[in-house]
């Protein structure tokens, strides 16, 4: 088991944004968790980031505990997220936000290394690595915003609505990207509005409504749950 997240509650003041939680992810898997807004997606993220803090609850991963530590000791373990909206430095080029998702590494040969693997995958960004984000295209900075994230050399990789106002042709794009770096081994919690994209990608599902954890299941399983098809899959 490489993440567990057992019966968190994560509150902003007084308001209930999480009120319990859980999931289980293991090595090698991409786990797709699904549910409309407001119901406590992006604060799972940013709490198994380490950007919150649950209240109630534990967050473990690798068999270390990881609910109170910051984020960038949650980064160093090697989570990395690529954010809802993308979260771009946008005044900056395509070079420079590479070179800050590897703030923390501190060996150039690494970074250089990590460059390469970065061009290789995503060739447009070296082809415009002098380019602005904030210029680029809905579906390049969506190739940035992973790449960023790579660039940390993570193990565990958290998507956060990777398909949110792209065209649907570019949708199929970051579908098979996801799909790529899952064959290269890495292991992935994909958040999705997108449902029947995330279930394609999944192994296995998660679904949360209201802060809660109501459902899960393998993905053909959730595809023929009832629940799924009227509630997010109108059928």
């Amino acid at each position: 088991m490489m993440l567990i997240v057992k019966n968190i509650r994560v509150c902003y003041g007084q308001a209930v944004a999480i009120s319990d939680i859980s999931l289980e992810v293991y090595e090698g898997e991409i786990v797709s968790v699904i549910g409309s807004n407001g119901a406590g997606k992006t604060t799972l993220v940013n709490t198994i980031s380490g950007l919150i803090h649950p209240l109630e609850g534990t967050i473990e991963y690798n068999k270390e505990r990881i609910d109170r530590l910051p984020a960038h000791e949650i980064l160093k373990r090697g989570i990395a997220q690529v954010p809802e909206g993308r979260k771009l430095f946008g005044k900056l080029s395509i070079y420079d936000n590479l070179l800050l998702g590897a703030y923390l590494l501190n060996s150039n040969e690494k970074i250089s290394q990590l460059l390469e693997k970065v061009y290789k995958l995503f060739p447009i960004l070296l082809e415009r690595k002098n380019q602005l984000a904030e210029t680029l295209s809905g579906g390049e900075q969506q190739m940035l915003a992973i790449a960023r994230a790579l660039m940390s050399e993570p193990k565990f990789m958290i998507f956060d609505e990777p398909s949110l106002g792209l065209m649907p042709v570019l949708v199929t794009e970051v579908a098979k990207t996801i799909k790529k770096m899952h064959d290269s081994g890495y292991t992935i919690l994909l958040i999705e509005q997108n449902v029947q994209e995330a279930l394609k990608l999944a192994n296995r599902a998660y679904v949360i409504q209201t802060g809660k954890t109501i459902l899960n299941g393998t993905n053909d399983e959730l595809m023929n749950s009832e629940l799924v098809k009227k509630a997010y899959l109108g059928m």
